[in-house]
């Protein structure tokens, strides 16, 4: 037995309409939606009374897939956590891209939209563009 692919990763977000707009202007499509409620959500996700809604977007190649989460309830009463360079669990999602310099214009342009900080796109030595969501979060795209 052997693990084949990531089949997907689940990002949970506080706005999953501007976040699911975000990725479909990248390229994505939706695969699914829906709301997700009662005893088995609760069960899989180890909270009570779960009320969220999700999208699962996918690639048109199907070689990535993106499962975006909005619990409304029960509510993150913490809100956005900085997440640090150090801090344990998944740090960046990085993304292979045709176009690097049209990828930075788009960055730019949705930073205006605050789903990105507006000071966090930066350039790296290895060709990958950095930009950092409001957890903390790094977004790498890398021309291929």
């Amino acid at each position: 037995m052997k693990v084949q692919r990531i089949d997907h990763v689940g990002v949970v977000v506080n706005d999953l309409a501007a976040v699911k707009a975000f990725f479909l202007d990248f390229g994505f499509e939706v695969q699914r939606e829906g709301e997700l409620s009662g005893e088995w959500i609760d069960q899989v996700v180890g909270l009570t009374d779960v009320k969220a809604a999700y999208v699962g977007l996918r690639l048109p190649d199907g070689q990535a897939n993106l499962e975006l989460l909005k619990f409304h309830e029960p509510a993150d009463e913490k809100g956005v956590q900085q997440v640090y360079a150090n801090s344990l669990g998944i740090r960046h999602i990085a993304f292979a891209v045709d176009d690097i310099e049209a990828v930075v214009a788009k960055l730019k342009k949705k930073v205006l939209k605050s789903l990105m900080k507006s000071s966090t796109i930066k350039r790296a030595i290895n060709g990958f563009v950095i930009s950092v969501d409001q957890r903390g979060l790094f977004w790498n795209w890398r021309s291929t």
